[in-house]
């Protein structure tokens, strides 16, 4: 059996927390793959959870790892698109792996469960922006049906540095 069937995906919530922005911490300080500058604590980053019910189209899965100990290993959303009414069919999709995580089917998975999860919901596309380079998450929105449709040249600096982003899109109905 692979790892990656034995990993368990249910909805986040408030036990997961800590985890999460941990995870989500590190894409702040250490990599261009997310614009915040700033760490952010599990009270500042409670809005975020709670914007994530365990129905409708806005979602958020975790992965763990199986047994007791239960270690998050990432997790995937869909998230309001934009805030304007006439955006209330499209969700922003990603996903965030622990560092030790990746290339293990983990984040398929997510995917996976997540866009099945979606199914029924009244979505008609899903948005997905990349900070450029990052070669593994354009190989896995494309394999989840994603095309680019846009990209924002030098839209942020980050360490110095300014980045594109790919914008990506993928119809669920």
């Amino acid at each position: 059996m692979s790892y990656r069937t034995n990993v368990q995906v249910s909805p986040g919530g408030e036990d997961d927390l800590a985890a999460l922005t941990d995870i989500y911490n590190h894409y702040v300080r250490e990599t261009p793959i997310t614009f915040d500058v700033t760490p952010v604590t599990p009270d500042e980053r409670r809005p975020w959870l709670l914007s994530h019910p365990e129905d409708g189209p806005h979602r958020l899965l975790v992965a763990r790892e199986p047994g007791p100990s239960g270690r998050v290993l990432g997790y995937a959303t869909s998230s309001r698109f934009r805030a304007k009414a006439a955006y209330a069919t499209s969700v922003e999709t990603s996903i965030y792996l622990a560092p030790d995580a990746g290339g293990r089917g983990v984040g398929s998975l997510l995917y996976g469960r997540l866009f099945e999860a979606l199914k029924g919901e009244d979505v008609h596309r899903a948005y997905a922006g990349v900070t450029l380079p990052n070669e593994a998450s354009i190989r896995i929105h494309e394999r989840f049906g994603f095309r680019q449709v846009g990209l924002y040249e030098q839209v942020g600096r980050k360490f110095g540095t300014y980045y594109d982003v790919a914008w990506f899109q993928k119809r669920l109905d």
